[in-house]
């Protein structure tokens, strides 16, 4: 089994509706985001998966949240942007991009910073097998 990993980040806004504390009014974080993709073999030049394709795919998801207020755009506008339900989201709008790569996506981890992050491991039904 390969892994392969992308590390990307984006800068952002957001808040914590409901939330009692600092979090709860709006703050800014550079989010560091890891893909992480599985692959039983390599292809007939010996890649598990591309990195740029990877690092291209998850680049469009991020675009739509960098220097925006997380809040702001669906679907945080009507979840909780907090790192757990950016982790599902990226990872649901990861998914399809990989479907008939021989590939599933194992992880989307967030980092809010160097020492706090969020893993995101999506039901392993939904995800297209090798």
């Amino acid at each position: 089994m390969y892994e392969v990993s992308i590390r990307k980040h984006f800068d952002a806004a957001h808040y914590l509706r409901g939330y009692q504390g600092k979090c709860e009014t709006i703050h800014g974080h550079r989010y560091e985001v890891v893909a992480t993709v599985r692959a039983r073999e390599t292809d007939e030049i010996g890649l598990a998966y591309d990195f740029s394709v990877l690092k291209k795919q998850l680049g469009r998801i991020l675009d739509r949240l960098d220097h925006k207020c997380v809040n702001d755009v669906p679907p945080f506008d009507e979840i909780n942007a907090s790192a757990e339900n950016i982790a599902r989201t990226i990872c649901q709008q990861l998914q399809p991009m990989l479907q008939g790569t021989g590939t599933h996506l194992h992880s989307v981890q967030v980092f809010e910073s160097p020492d706090s992050a969020v893993t995101y491991f999506p039901d392993e039904a939904q995800v297209d097998q090798p």
